[in-house]
């Protein structure tokens, strides 16, 4: 069955992932930039890593018939330095009208400090002024419901985002009431030991149901699956669940969302893989 993964670092994963993505049924990823794992020195790393993103990356894609967006930013882990960050911001509006990027991504919070507020009001001021679509980062588990507040507060006292424009992520049992409730898309990362598993996430879209809800791997070079998507997809036929609402979650979600960008485009996958 054909799908969309529209959260996943495929810097961190090797080509082999890409092959075996496309034979589980992959057309098209999204790549929001992130913390590499430690702290960059400069923000001159930031802009070779966003030259990766928007030129490296889609054509590693491109062999394996995937189509391949990205999402820029700099993340929250790296976002203490105020000043650091600002010049990071200021290279990013030079990407804005490269054909695969989709919008502003993954802002967010990672432990609800002040200055990673501040610089994500800021990321948050830049996806206005540019009519960008957001892609945001929530806290991990013992700061999420906080974190989570605070950001959609901050998208909220900005007064030029709608809602329905956003995705929050890595959203779980305790928050993705109060994303959906709030008019934003939800997005539940598939992880084997943290945040969703594919079981965790078939429990919550029987509760929740499938409005503006969309699954995602969020692979990269922790532990996680590039396959986790197609696995959940499983899981939910394995439970009952009808084509059309694996298919809603996994494929038609995602493109509804991302087609808000003119940039995306997903209509050589009109067939299921």
């Amino acid at each position: 069955m054909r799908y969309i993964d529209p959260h996943i670092h495929m810097i961190s994963r090797t080509t082999d992932d890409y092959a075996r993505m496309a034979n589980a049924g992959c057309v098209a990823i999204t790549e929001p930039a992130f913390w590499a794992g430690f702290d960059r020195s400069s923000p001159r790393g930031f802009y070779d890593y966003f030259r990766h993103l928007t030129e490296q990356e889609p054509a590693r894609a491109a062999a394996y018939g995937i189509k391949h967006y990205a999402w820029l930013c700099i993340n929250p882990k790296e976002a203490e330095d105020v000043g650091f960050a600002r010049e990071v911001i200021a290279l990013i509006p030079e990407f804005l009208d490269r054909p695969n990027v989709v919008g502003i991504g993954e802002i967010g919070l990672n432990k609800n400090s002040r200055n990673e507020l501040q610089i994500l009001e800021e990321q948050i001021a830049l996806a206005a002024e540019y009519d960008q679509l957001i892609l945001v980062h929530t806290p991990h588990l013992e700061d999420k419901l906080k974190g989570t507040k605070l950001i959609m507060q901050a998208i909220k006292a900005n007064g030029r985002i709608d809602p329905g424009r956003v995705l929050i992520d890595h959203v779980e049992e305790h928050t993705v009431g109060i994303v959906l409730d709030e008019g934003f898309w939800a997005g539940m990362t598939l992880y084997p030991e943290t945040k969703c598993t594919p079981q965790r996430a078939a429990d919550i879209i029987e509760m929740y149901g499938t409005e503006r809800i969309w699954i995602n791997s969020a692979g990269d070079w922790g532990p996680s699956d590039p396959l986790a998507v197609p696995k959940a997809q499983r899981e939910m036929a394995r439970r009952g669940h009808s084509p059309q609402t694996i298919s809603r979650i996994s494929f038609d979600n995602p493109r509804a969302f991302l087609s808000a960008c003119s940039k995306f485009d997903c209509s050589d996958g009109a067939a299921d893989a």
